[in-house]
């Protein structure tokens, strides 16, 4: 009888060793996320392209205000730098002068510019730059 009760107990203790091992894997995650729900998925694809589009915002920014004439006050002058992540974009500078005021735009590419920068417009982009 005692043979049978031993038997019965190694019986019970492999079902609940297998039942533990079953439960087990079912709660560890899988490195590829295939036993994630698909409403999880598909939230981390949308992050996912939420973080691709982010890169191209025009994101870094900065204002440099200024004098551009001697006999003039109130720093009326501005430049702006409006950059992406990689440094493309734009600057956009307004010189206020007694009688007019003229605003410029020119592109900026990989943080530098094709034209020759003002020291203000150079100030903007590197105070722009992370």
């Amino acid at each position: 009888m005692s043979e049978v009760l031993a038997a019965a107990a190694l019986l019970v203790a492999v079902a609940a060793l297998v039942t533990g091992v079953l439960a087990l894997r079912r709660t560890t995650p899988r490195a590829d996320g295939s036993d994630l729900p698909t409403d999880v998925l598909g939230l981390r694809q949308e992050v996912a392209a939420l973080r691709a589009e982010a890169v191209a915002g025009l994101r870094h920014l900065a204002v440099v205000r200024y004098d551009a004439f001697g006999d003039m006050g109130g720093h009326l002058s501005w430049t702006l730098a409006l950059l992406d992540d990689a440094g493309d974009g734009v600057l956009l500078s307004s010189i206020h002068g007694r009688s007019e005021a003229r605003t410029y735009a020119k592109n900026v590419t990989g943080w530098t510019c094709d034209t020759q920068l003002s020291p203000e417009e150079d100030e903007a982009i590197s105070h722009a730059r992370p």
